[in-house]
Parts: C-alpha cells; structure tokens; sequence
C-alpha cells in the first residue's frame, strides 16, 4: 500500500538534487568539478576546540545522556557572547537554549509555535528551512521581500491588511543568505515597532553574525529596545568556528518562545553528545583569534572571486557578509532560469553552483557561490567560466536542442 502523506505532498522536489546529481555523474566519469554548491566550510575546526571534544570524551561519564535545553556551561557561555558582542543581558536559565544546529531549532520552533492554517511571513528567497519548516508545521507562507528598505515596511503592512488570518510570525535574516544582505539597528528597530504593534512574533537567524567583511559588525535584533518582548533569534556555531558536522547552534530571547522550544525539544531529543557541548563552551569561552583568521579566510576568497569572475566576464556584487555571492546570471543565459544555468555551466565549465530558486522563485535570476574552494581553486574556475562565457553562442546552440527534446 502507498498512500499519499499530506506533509510529504506540500514539500517540492528538493531542487538542488537535479544539480547534485548531475555533479555526482560528472565526478564518476573522471571530472574535476569546482564545488561552489553547499555553504559546507571546507577549513579545519580550531585545534584547542578539537583537543577539548577529544578530551571530555574521553570520559566515560560523559557517553550518558545530555540535556535537552544544553548543558548550563554552555548556556552561560552563550550568555556571555551576547553580553560581550551585542551588550545584552540573556537569562542562560529562561532565555536562552541550546540547540543542534539553527536549522533544527527554527524547524522546531515552527512546530512549536505554529497551528494549520497560520500565516507566516517569510523573504523571498530565503534559506529553505524558513519557509519549509513553517510549511511542514502546516502553516501558510506568504512571500516578503529580502532586502531592508521601505518596500519591505510596506510589504508587512500589506500583508497585515490581507491575510486572514493575521500573520503570527515573521523570519528575518541578516546577514541574509542567499543574498548577502545586512541590516541596521534602525531596520530592526522599524520591524520591532511593527510586530509589538500587531503582535506578531520576529524570529531572526543572525547565523552569519560573525563572517562579515567591509561595515560594522552586524547588530541583533535584540539590541533594540523591547524586542525580547516578541523575538528569538537563532545563531550557530557551524560558519563562526568551522563546526559545521558538529550540529550545534543556540536561541537567545523571548523566554515564552524559548519555553515553547524546549517543550518540543523534551520530546525530541536529549540534547547534542555532551563532549560536543563541552567542545562548544570552550570555543565561546576561549580565545577568538581563530574567528578573526576564519573571517579573513572568507574576505581573501571573496576578494579573489570578485576579481578573477570580472576578468572572466562575470561581474558578481561583492557580498558584505556572508560566505556566499549572489551572482546574477550573465545577461546571455538569462532566458535559460538559474536551474538550466547551473546544468550548463556545470558541464561546460566544471563549476557547481546553487540555482537561485532553490531559495525561492524571486531567487531565479540568480546562482548562489559558495566561498568554500581556496585561492587557486577559485582562479581556476574563473580560466574555466571565462573560456565557458567566450564560446557561449557554440555552447548554447548545442544546449537549447538538447534542452528543448529533455522538456
């Protein structure tokens, strides 16, 4: 018997598996492909955060169960990075959990907090857990813009006049991925003033609060006056320290919203392997150098990507933050969608990258670069797409045939 699941039937075929695929193929046959497609960071976790796991696990007592809501330590430890970075006092006890990464605690608080039939307001595009993880909860989405200007103000207050019922939650995020974007205290300040008015919920992923290159550091949302009234926010340890198998991440805020997560969670799980958390503390706690140099690893591929694509032909914005580049498709393979470029240049460049609708179809003018291939990589793959963009007329004879007998 095969029925049909009403979750299962609302989520689309994960669109980046067409591209993996094809990728995994072209590896198979003897390709050497330059893997621009996950934000998967490819540098080393720092030594002394290593030497910690290597040594809390080595104690038996730590193989037993952990806590769901996070170990204490690491709770005050978190505490203390936002009293440090941010000047804000979290409660390590009612207003702050930990959680096993921030795309497993924003899935979680959706199902928390969220009933079938509510609205959310997601940016368009956006990473995939901000809308699907309110989608698998049963919710309705309801598109906003990305970028933090007045059309996105104005996009709130229409989707307050118009959706029925009243939004119950908003997703921010900056710096945002895919696109780069940062945001100011006075952003946050407009958005707060908004939801405290419609009592709507902000939940706010600042993962990338620490891989930021040319401004200020970015801010929290908690920064602004009376925002914990209404906001979480989630951030992670995955780009900040290089951990990103080690699945840990933490919410800070609102402690109704954090009270609603750890319920969930207590039925869940039990918690990251303690010598991870411990791991964690010490990663916190301990020196920052290695933040510093992870940050300047980014800047410098960055740099070398903005340069090497504009020799090759590609003229990609320069992101403020973030390890991504959201690149635009180059103006003679627009008409072919961000899915069908990706193929393309795959093939004939052997470069992979993320088709923009995979964060959305507002996303489907554009490719998302990973900064996860070192100095020469990139240059190589920038000798590669300029020989791709100086043959395009060849290429796209032989490819919209091709594409056309597939559709």
């Amino acid at each position: 018997m095969e029925q049909e699941f009403h979750r299962i039937k609302r989520l689309p075929p994960y669109v980046f598996n067409e591209v993996n695929e094809m990728k995994a193929r072209a590896r198979a046959a003897g390709a050497d492909i330059i893997d621009f497609g996950m934000g998967n960071p490819d540098s080393a976790t720092p030594p002394h955060i290593v030497e910690k796991m290597v040594e809390t696990v080595n104690d038996p007592r730590t193989h037993r169960y952990s806590a769901s809501r996070g170990i204490p330590g690491l709770r005050k430890a978190f505490a203390a990075y936002y009293q440090n970075r941010f000047n804000v006092e979290i409660d390590p006890d009612r207003e702050a959990i930990v959680t096993l990464g921030s795309k497993e605690g924003l899935a979680n608080l959706a199902s928390a907090i969220t009933s079938p039939g509510d609205v959310i307001l997601v940016p368009n595009p956006s990473y995939p857990i901000h809308q699907f993880g309110f989608i698998i909860a049963g919710a309705a989405v309801r598109n906003v813009p990305v970028a933090p200007d007045q059309e996105y103000m104005d996009a709130l207050e229409k989707a307050v006049i118009h959706s029925v019922p009243k939004p119950t939650a908003v997703v921010l995020n900056y710096p945002n991925n895919p696109t780069a974007m940062v945001a100011d205290l006075d952003f946050y300040g407009q958005v707060v003033d908004f939801c405290k008015y419609h009592d709507i919920y902000i939940l706010s992923d600042l993962a990338y609060s620490e891989i930021f290159f040319d401004n200020d550091p970015p801010p929290s949302i908690l920064e602004v006056p009376g925002a914990r009234d209404i906001a979480v926010e989630f951030t992670s340890m995955s780009k900040t320290y290089s951990m990103p198998g080690w699945r840990i991440g933490y919410a800070a805020g609102n402690g109704h919203l954090i009270a609603a997560l750890a319920r969930i969670k207590s039925y869940l799980d039990y918690g990251a392997f303690t010598p991870i958390q411990v791991a964690s503390t010490a990663a916190l706690n301990g020196p920052q150098d290695c933040v510093d140099d992870i940050r300047a690893l980014y800047k410098k591929r960055r740099d070398v990507l903005i340069e090497s694509f504009a020799g090759a032909g590609w003229d990609v914005p320069s992101p403020p933050a973030t390890m991504f580049a959201w690149a635009p498709i180059p103006p003679t393979f627009e008409h072919l969608g961000s899915v069908e470029f990706s193929k393309l240049i795959l093939r004939e460049a052997e470069v992979a990258v993320s088709p923009g609708v995979a964060f959305g179809e507002h996303g489907d003018g554009h490719v998302r670069i990973s900064l996860v291939e070192n100095g020469q990589r990139i240059r190589q793959a920038a000798r590669n797409i300029k020989s791709f963009l100086a043959s395009y007329d060849k290429v796209l004879e032989e490819f919209e045939p091709q594409r056309a007998s597939v559709s």
